[in-house]
């Protein structure tokens, strides 16, 4: 039986960030246009926590029954390690989905937009068929198209319109931005699977790429999350300072162009993950003042 330290372990907290950022960047957003409420801000974290964590536990039981985490080199995996039933992880993705799903329902009866329940609806099959199902769309090198339209356009843009009822350019461009930095954490985790992925036959985007185009997508995504707030500066000259988080990008950079492997880009994925959080945190309260 899995202890509580590794139940928190196959939660992956390293990834929370990934849910944490566009609500913070969102909220901004909606402090904009003079609409942020801290009620529904917190309604929105958590439907993005519980998708986030569902998500992971989700992952773990379908990777695990299928075999796929039987070499792995990442993060402890309840499933694939044996120390949890699967059927004991499924539950704990479905308790999660349903937690996000409840705190959805919350956020739009407050806000009244009933047309958002279709857009959260959409979000836990998305979440399954990451590596759920018969075909999952992560084995077929379409992870981080999924990443970025839901955990960065409609999480950010959600979570403005949700408190705001309306849109802005900042808005749209914090949502490039969010999701280029999830994408990337998702490269760099992929980047470290690569051998084990390729020879189990999960064939990721980098699989499809090959390790050094895979480097320079990172390098891409990265730099992307900086040139999309180009447009906004001049609105909002405020949002100039979330370019002070830059340096927090220096390290995984030169990991992983440097051809860090395996283990070594471990602390890639936690760096991503910090630099996104503080991306979303700085921009957000730069976009609020």
């Amino acid at each position: 039986m899995a202890t509580a330290a590794q139940w928190v372990s196959g939660a992956r907290p390293f990834t929370l960030p990934a849910a944490m950022a566009p609500v913070a960047a969102g909220t901004g957003a909606a402090a904009a246009l003079d609409g942020a409420s801290a009620p529904r801000a917190l309604l929105a974290l958590a439907v993005a926590l519980a998708l986030q964590i569902g998500v992971n536990f989700a992952n773990d039981y379908s990777d695990g029954i299928r075999g796929t985490d039987a070499h792995r080199v990442g993060p402890f995996r309840l499933t694939g390690s044996g120390a949890a039933r699967p059927r004991a992880v499924l539950a704990a993705a479905l308790g999660a989905f349903g937690c996000a799903a409840a705190a959805g329902l919350a956020l739009v009866a407050l806000c009244g937009a009933w047309w958002l329940l279709a857009v959260g609806a959409a979000c836990i099959p998305a979440a399954w068929f990451y590596t759920g199902g018969r075909r999952p769309y992560g084995y077929r090198a379409l992870g981080e198209v999924f990443v970025f339209v839901f955990f960065g356009l409609v999480a950010v843009l959600g979570t403005t319109f949700a408190q705001a009822g309306r849109l802005s350019l900042p808005a749209l461009c914090a949502s490039v931005g969010v999701g280029a930095l999830a994408c990337a954490i998702l490269v760099a985790n992929n980047l470290r699977d690569l051998p084990t992925d390729a020879a189990s036959g999960k064939r990721t985007l980098a699989v499809k790429l090959g390790d050094r185009a895979t480097r320079r997508l990172y390098g891409a995504l990265v730099a992307a999350a900086a040139l999309v707030l180009l447009p906004v500066v001049p609105g909002r000259p405020w949002a100039a300072l979330t370019f002070l988080v830059a340096p927090l990008a220096v390290a995984p950079l030169k990991a992983v162009l440097g051809g860090a492997e395996g283990r070594d880009l471990l602390p890639v994925l936690r760096r991503t993950g910090g630099l996104e959080l503080a991306y979303g945190v700085v921009l957000g309260l730069a976009l609020s003042l």
